[in-house]
């Protein structure tokens, strides 16, 4: 990572900001986009390095991705890792969600990296580096409860896949991490059915992977230019079962989350 340009967007806390710590700790000089001034300050008072640029923007408009990766080029030079971290969620059932909590969900999960993946290529293609996209276990596999988070994420690696094949003999990577259930506040942020924050977790977040770990298996997978990481057992699980037994899965998913307090689920 040595004098290399990192790019996260949606920094300033979990697997974000885990991102972004272990980025200049490993010699990075590291750009984070976040959509509040304020965390952003705070997490520059608290990092206090030279090497870090951040820049207020909301990845679910075209123009503030734009604007965020033309000032990163402009001041820092280049692009060679593109992180598309920035991410929400949800938990209600579809028949109750009002419709603006899907589309909320695809402008950010979806939109956010599609905006800034298409401004950071020609400086990612020059210096051969490499595009990530933050997914899901959710990407793999639809879990209820969560159609719009789970749609974003599905379409957020058609999307990569489809960018790594038209790419394959450019010299740059493509590739999408799937965490599974990981230690931060997404579940904190997940809008419930009128597009509130639920500002809680149904998990104990103290017994999931935390977000420093989950950084440095994504930071070691760009450094060896894996195509995907799937981590966690039960993330590896869940994707093996959905390949070769689905609708066994069916089950086993729903009563899972059925069980969570406060499940949507009856």
């Amino acid at each position: 990572m040595q004098d290399k340009v990192v790019v996260i967007t949606g920094g300033t806390s979990g697997i974000g900001k885990a991102l972004a710590i272990a980025s200049l700790h490993a010699g990075a000089k590291v750009a984070v986009c976040g959509r509040k001034s304020e965390t952003l300050q705070a997490l520059e008072k608290e990092v206090a390095s030279d090497n870090l640029y951040t820049y207020t923007a909301d990845v679910s408009k075209e123009d503030d991705c734009k604007y965020f990766i033309e000032q990163v080029i402009s001041r820092l030079g280049k692009i060679d890792i593109l992180i598309n971290n920035a991410g929400i969620s949800m938990r209600a059932l579809f028949r109750d969600v009002d419709l603006s909590v899907l589309r909320q969900l695809m402008d950010i999960n979806f939109w956010g990296t599609v905006y800034c993946t298409k401004y950071a290529l020609p400086s990612i293609l020059a210096n051969k580096g490499t595009v990530v996209g933050v997914s899901s276990i959710a990407g793999y596999r639809g879990l209820p409860a969560r159609t719009g988070y789970s749609s974003s994420k599905f379409a957020m690696q058609g999307f990569l896949e489809s960018l790594r094949t038209e790419n394959l003999h450019t010299g740059i990577n493509v590739m999408w991490v799937c965490p599974g259930f990981t230690s931060s506040n997404i579940r904190n942020t997940a809008l419930n059915e009128e597009g509130r924050s639920q500002s809680e977790t149904p998990l104990d977040e103290g017994k999931l992977m935390s977000a420093e770990a989950v950084a440095d298996a994504v930071l070691k997978a760009i450094n060896k230019r894996k195509r995907t990481l799937v981590l966690t057992g039960q993330g590896k699980l869940t994707v093996l079962l959905s390949k070769l037994f689905p609708g066994l899965l069916d089950g086993i998913v729903y009563n899972h989350f059925k069980k969570e307090p406060g499940s949507p689920l009856k």
